[in-house]
């Protein structure tokens, strides 16, 4: 197939990579001129602007969009939805408020544009792993789309299915390659924005876990009560056949090896707008979410003292998708 993509950072770039491996054509347009040249050397087709970007792609067309969630990403599907005609696409890719897609759905769909979005999980990990994909919006469409969801999913890889699921009537077969229609416009930013809220929280356990072993020496324990651990050889042992494992922890094992003390974080953990979603949604819908909310109360702790928890989520986050921390300690947002 032949899909746009606007913005070409982390993510939206190795999206572009993946595709064109996949033998898919791309249309890239991002404000940096040079990410376009280079994107544009490795295969894609630049653009010098959405205008330009739109007219380069057959109809009915499909735009993928993955720019910072918020004003940039307004600004550019308001722009698009000038451009495009009845029966095209807009995708936003980034990390929206599901709410937002809602409206966005509604005033789309006013000039027969249809608009899905799609939380996409992989970091910069992604173009070797893939992206898992929850998709919301018309049905139709994400079946025209499949190609190019396929493409970026993971796919099956080593991982069996659930036991169980074989032959059982009403199972998507997507869900086992890593993507999935999830519902209606809305519901894909929403099951992401969950997804991020557990991790937050998973995140967490594994931060606290290690920092109480770190201290298992401290001098205020009692003298036969005090463990030197390896923090490094203990993640990679839990590697292996433990319940907690997880691709979160291979990551966490990765850091400690690299730097066993995790010197170089200071410990300032973001917080990039999801974890605060599921909260402010469980308090909507009465629903309990006390790991959850504290995971997200602990990140703002860590912009006024850091321990060796906020190091390790630091971390992580660095790992997987390639946050770094803020220069001079960062600020609540």
């Amino acid at each position: 197939m032949k899909i746009g993509m606007v913005g070409l950072g982390r993510m939206g770039g190795n999206m572009v990579r993946r595709l064109l491996k996949g033998g898919h054509a791309c249309v890239v347009y991002a404000r940096s001129a040079d990410s376009v040249k280079k994107m544009a050397a490795e295969g894609a087709q630049g653009a010098a602007g959405l205008k330009e970007l739109v007219q380069a792609l057959p109809a009915p067309r499909a735009v993928w969009v993955m720019v910072p969630a918020g004003p940039a990403t307004e600004e550019t599907i308001q722009q698009l939805a000038e451009l495009l005609a009845p029966g095209d696409v807009v995708i936003d890719g980034g990390n929206t408020f599901f709410k937002d897609d809602v409206r966005r759905a509604a005033a789309l769909r006013a000039r027969q544009i249809v608009y899905l979005d799609v939380g996409t999980s992989g970091g910069v990990w992604g173009l070797e792993r893939g992206y898992c994909l929850m998709i919301g919006g018309e049905r139709a469409a994400v079946e025209r789309l499949d190609p190019i969801f396929r493409t970026l999913a993971p796919g099956r890889g080593d991982i069996p299915p659930t036991p169980g699921r074989a032959g059982r009537p009403g199972l998507s077969r997507t869900a086992e390659e890593g993507y999935l229609h999830c519902g209606p416009a809305g519901a894909g930013h929403f099951v992401k924005m969950i997804h991020n809220g557990i991790e937050y929280g998973a995140m967490q356990a594994y931060a606290e876990g290690f920092d109480i072993m770190k201290n298992a020496a401290s001098a205020a324990l009692p003298e036969g009560q005090r463990f030197e651990l390896n923090l490094g050889e203990i993640a990679e042992l839990w590697r292996r056949g433990s319940v907690v494992a997880s691709w979160l922890l291979d990551l966490s094992a990765q850091a400690l090896v690299e730097s066993p003390g995790l010197a170089e974080y200071e410990g300032v953990v973001q917080d990039s707008g999801e974890g605060r979603w599921t909260v402010q949604t469980a308090l909507e819908e009465a629903v309990p979410a006390d790991v959850l909310s504290a995971a997200l109360y602990a990140r703002f702790r860590s912009r006024q003292s850091h321990t060796f928890a906020e190091k390790m989520l630091s971390a992580m986050r660095m790992k997987f998708g390639g946050h770094v921390e803020p220069p001079g300690g960062g600020k609540p947002r």
